[in-house]
This record gives C-alpha cells, sequence and structure tokens, in this order.
C-alpha cells in the first residue's frame, strides 16, 4: 500500500525580532508546518492573503502596521487561528487583541515549547473550509428566543441578522448552547473548547463571551443570551 502524503499545515509568524521569528518558525516546522516568515506587519497582511495559513504567530510591536491592525485586516479574509504575542504584559493591549479575532495570546519572554502546545490545542479544533459556507441550516439549529445557533453550519442567527463570530467565539457559544442546563465553569469551557491539555489563564474565557454578548447585543444586566452564574462560571440563556 502507497503511503499517502497529507499536504502540510500552513503558519505563518511575524514578528520584528528575527532571530525569535526563526527559532518559533522551527518549532512550528518541527511539528509538520510549513512556515512563512514575515518582519514587518504590511508584509504579514499580504503573506496571510497569499498563503492562507491555518495558524498566525502575530507579534503586537511590528513596523508599519501593529499586530492590532494587521489582525484586524486579516479577520476580514480569514478565519486563521491568531495567537498574538505581547511583549507588553498590560491587560488593556490584551483585551484589545482579542477584541479584533486573536483566539490566545502569550507574554514574551515564553518557552516555544507552551507556544507549540497552544497552537496544537488550536489545530485540533474544525476549521470551516470555504466549502463548509455552502452547508445549509440545518433542523437540529438550536434556537433561544432570535437567537439561532447552527453547529453544522457553524453560523449565528439574531432574527434575520447573521452575527459574525470568530471561531473561538463561535465554539465556546455552541458549547453552552449544546447543554443550556448546564453551568460550566471557566475550566469546563477551556475544555471543552481548547482541550484538557491547555495551559493559560482561564480568565480568557470571560474575554471571549464579552465579545459575544456585545455581539450579541446582551447587555450585562439583562443576560437573555449568555448568564453568569456568580461563583460558578456561566450557562446558556432562554433568549426572553
Amino acid at each position: 500500500m502507497e503511503n499517502v502524503v497529507r499536504p502540510a499545515r500552513r503558519a505563518l509568524v511575524v514578528d520584528d525580532e528575527q532571530p525569535l521569528a526563526r527559532l518559533v518558525a522551527g518549532y512550528l516546522e518541527r511539528e509538520g508546518f510549513e512556515v512563512d516568515v514575515e518582519l514587518d506587519g504590511v508584509s504579514a497582511v499580504r503573506t496571510a492573503r497569499e498563503r492562507d495559513p491555518e495558524v498566525v504567530v502575530l507579534d503586537l510591536g511590528l513596523p508599519g502596521l501593529d499586530g492590532i491592525e494587521v489582525c484586524r485586516q486579516v479577520r476580514t479574509f480569514s478565519d486563521a487561528y491568531v495567537v498574538m504575542l505581547t511583549a507588553r504584559a498590560d491587560e488593556v493591549d490584551t483585551l484589545i487583541g482579542l477584541s479584533v479575532g486573536a483566539d490566545d495570546y502569550m507574554t514574551k519572554p515564553f518557552r516555544p515549547r507552551e507556544l507549540v502546545a497552544r497552537v496544537s490545542a488550536l489545530m485540533r479544533r474544525p476549521r470551516r473550509t470555504r466549502d463548509d459556507a455552502a452547508v445549509p441550516a440545518q433542523a437540529e439549529a438550536l434556537v433561544f428566543g432570535p437567537l439561532r445557533v447552527d453547529p453544522v453550519g457553524r453560523e449565528v442567527w439574531l432574527g434575520d441578522q447573521e452575527v459574525s463570530l470568530t471561531r473561538t467565539e463561535f465554539d465556546l457559544l455552541a458549547t453552552l448552547a449544546g447543554a443550556p442546563h448546564r453551568v460550566f465553569s471557566r475550566r469546563a469551557l477551556i475544555n471543552a473548547v481548547w482541550g484538557d491539555d491547555w495551559v493559560g489563564d482561564d480568565h480568557l474565557v470571560d474575554v471571549h463571551l464579552l465579545h459575544v454578548r456585545r455581539k450579541l447585543g446582551d447587555s450585562p444586566a439583562e443576560q437573555r443570551f449568555v448568564r453568569t452564574v456568580r461563583g460558578v462560571g456561566y450557562r446558556m440563556g432562554t433568549g426572553g
């Protein structure tokens, strides 16, 4: 029987510290990735468009365009997983980075092996392909008042308007919607979405669900769709 050669997964590493960028690229290549390296924001956007990577490791501080703007532009044409790197531990930078669609973040200095572990956890989650866009809404769509979550087509509708969520935001909402009477702790949501071997700050869940609420027009006071259970975690609301 002939061995089937699977195409390499593509990654894009963007960092103006060339030695660090090459180091990270080397680790990813050993994990089976075909890696492109760019040192500035403008080149990063161009390469992301041309090469369609599955994951982007993106430094926040870049010449030309900073990482925030690169992520914002990449999100207009790609659903690649984005891991943001920052030399600043300031929480505001982290929140801003996640608000434009980053899936995870790490603060420098970091261990390359941990970065690879984070990337591997993201890659175990399904990636919506262009073909998936043709999948029609399914009968098993989950409905909460005016909100409809279609786990097969990976679509979310609020009334007659489609809501654009990142993959991480969708996966968290779909997890809650799939078990609407269950209260999920942060760690349970981490295990369901990132995997039980993910290492990082559990409060990442809070940030992503904050963005889900904003996109659904769900105020903290009403909590129609995503409800906080104080001291425990989150559960799905009824939509009423």
